[in-house]
């Protein structure tokens, strides 16, 4: 491959093989690889019944994946093989390692079905980090995708698959260790990943210049409650997330049809416009045309017959 190309390009490409790469260049692929392990020990104390572990490094894998993406943007390192491990990474953390905890968790209490549901969620989570990452490439895009995700992304629906065991660590088993719950769960949040559905992005929200003090103190509440009685707080987290979708729906289908109104208000703007620029040229072409018109009449009148 090498010797087929050009003299100069190729003294380019030895080139930059043989330069050496700042460590900082490795950072985001660092977190992403951390993440992968995360997910993957996270299966492995699952084998084991340590469910709460096995929780815990999937919660671990989703802080290293917003670490990632964060150290890409800051560094500006960003690449094509840091893009599809990150999309590997995910598939593996959010898509294989929650459906097989839940699985091995209550749905082998009823074998072949809780399998097959533990495939649906599996092959949902990559058909949904297909879609985002040819999304990425596309032209035209509505306009609410800048301020909300398409469908729920892979990090909340590993959190969200896994919301009956958290719950069952904070009101018990008996209730929530229910295979026909876990499945219904699967199921839901399987359809809401590759669905159109708009969900909320924490990376787009503002907070008004008013309800600054609110949040920090939301936000120490949040924190210390994450300290002291974590599973509650990631439950009631995910209850809240689930219950936003519904306003994330509706805020978007507004802000697309404000979207629609401005382009179709541009766009009676610029018909309107058009007649206008039409009656301005009339004039001058009339006026330009005048004396050739009368020098014609003259030549016409001076002929004999």
């Amino acid at each position: 491959m090498e010797e087929r190309l050009p003299p100069p390009r190729r003294r380019l490409l030895r080139r930059h093989r043989g330069r050496p790469l700042p460590v900082l260049h490795f950072v985001p692929n660092m977190f992403t690889i951390l993440g992968l392990c995360a997910g993957m020990t996270g299966m492995r104390f699952a084998f084991d019944g340590r469910w709460q572990l096995a929780v815990a490094f999937i919660i671990a894998a989703a802080i290293f994946d917003a670490l990632d993406g964060r150290s890409a943007r800051l560094l500006k390192m960003t690449s094509k093989l840091g893009e599809q491990l990150d999309s590997l990474a995910d598939f593996i953390s959010f898509g294989v390692a929650p459906a097989v905890i839940v699985y091995l968790w209550v749905l082998n209490d009823v074998r072949g079905f809780g399998w097959a549901v533990a495939l649906v969620f599996a092959t949902c989570s990559a058909l949904r980090l297909a879609r985002f990452n040819a999304e990425l490439e596309a032209p035209e895009r509505p306009a609410w995708s800048l301020h909300f995700f398409t469908g729920v992304p892979a990090p909340a629906a590993a959190g969200l698959a896994l919301l009956p065991i958290t719950a069952s660590f904070v009101i018990g088993t008996d209730i929530a260790r229910h295979w026909l719950i876990s499945a219904i769960v699967l199921v839901l949040v399987a359809v809401l990943m590759v669905s159109r559905v708009p969900t909320f992005s924490v990376k787009r929200l503002r907070v008004k210049p008013s309800m600054v003090i609110p949040s920090l103190i939301l936000g120490v509440f949040v924190t210390v409650m994450l300290i002291t009685e974590v599973w509650l707080m990631l439950t009631l987290i995910g209850l809240v997330y689930l219950g936003s979708i519904p306003f994330s729906f509706v805020m978007a289908k507004r802000m697309e049809r404000d979207a629609a109104a401005e382009a179709a208000a541009a766009a009676l703007a610029e018909a309107a416009e058009a007649p206008a620029e039409d009656e301005a040229k009339k004039p001058a072409d009339e006026s330009k045309g005048e004396p050739g018109g009368a020098v014609f009449r003259l030549g016409d009148r001076g002929k004999k017959p």
